[in-house]
């Protein structure tokens, strides 16, 4: 398969996941094929991560599927595929709403209390995953 193939499938997939997302929202009413786990809310909004969605990346990183909610209701939520480096605490989005991001740079979580709760879980729940790299 080529990698536009595999490129075009996997942004077909996140967005049908996307569309399915944002339909049900991430309530205890609306369970589906994701298992939505919130964090502390922040001045910036709110915050969830998919325990389901837990993979390791090709380069060995943990990965996982959240959704960020800002604080105003006029503004959309956000679906992000982020994959972590739990030993150097930093992130990187690589895909955000279905689109790729190519080439994402790590970022440290610094003051971004919603990443930082992401990170702390995402990886916790992980750990048995990347004990097995």
């Amino acid at each position: 398969m080529s990698g536009l193939h595999r490129l075009l499938k996997a942004a077909l997939l996140a967005t049908a996941l996307l569309l399915m997302v944002l339909a049900t929202g991430p309530g205890p009413a609306n369970a589906g094929p994701v298992n939505w786990q919130e964090v502390p809310e922040s001045p910036a909004g709110r915050q969830w991560w998919d325990t389901g969605s837990l993979r390791l990346s090709r380069g060995g990183e943990l990965s996982v599927l959240t959704r960020f909610q800002p604080v105003s209701p006029e503004d959309r939520g956000q679906l992000y595929v982020m994959e972590l480096d739990c030993g150097q605490e930093l992130y990187r989005d690589t895909s955000v709403n279905g689109l790729p991001r190519f080439k994402a740079e790590w970022q440290p979580t610094g003051a971004d209390d919603l990443i930082s709760a992401v990170l702390d879980e995402a990886c916790a729940a992980g750990s048995e995953l990347q004990s097995s790299r």
